[in-house]
């Protein structure tokens, strides 16, 4: 595994988070919920937001972000171009925090247990990006569902 690849998978899944947003015709679409689908998109947004800039920018990066995990599913009607500042924001935090690792630290035991077992870095950057992905997936069929 190469750093480079986990920086693609990243940017990549980060900026079709960003289209998504983007993509909503009606902005208040973005927080509809509905009886079978439970997060909005725009919750479901802030919650990767947390996520990536809690175990990749403030463990690996080392900023000064402070997570409030109930907020990610509580805030409601933040505007699409916050929700999209937000995102790029994430963006330039992920890969100046993956530029501060070496091949060597992938191989490294990440810092936090998460899972109730100690896992490599590389392990949990793997699992970071397929849990954006999931997610993206909800926000694209949220879009494709409740945008009207």
């Amino acid at each position: 595994m190469s750093i480079e690849t986990l920086k693609t998978l990243f940017n990549r899944d980060l900026n079709k988070l960003k289209i998504e947003i983007e993509s909503y015709q009606n902005e208040n679409s973005i927080w509809a919920i509905d009886k079978n689908i439970s997060n909005s998109a725009g919750n479901l947004c802030l919650h990767l937001i947390g996520n990536l800039n809690t175990y990749i920018g403030a463990e690996i990066g080392k900023t000064d972000y402070v997570r409030n995990r109930p907020l990610e599913f509580s805030l409601k009607d933040i505007p699409k171009a916050e929700l999209i500042s937000k995102i790029e924001n994430t963006i330039n935090v992920i890969n100046n925090s993956l530029d501060s690792l070496t091949e060597t630290d992938l191989e490294k035991i990440y810092p936090q247990i998460i899972f109730e077992k100690e896992m490599t870095t590389g392990f949990f950057l793997i699992h970071l990006s397929t849990h954006l992905a999931y997610h993206l997936g909800q926000i694209n069929y949220h879009r494709r569902l409740l945008d009207f």
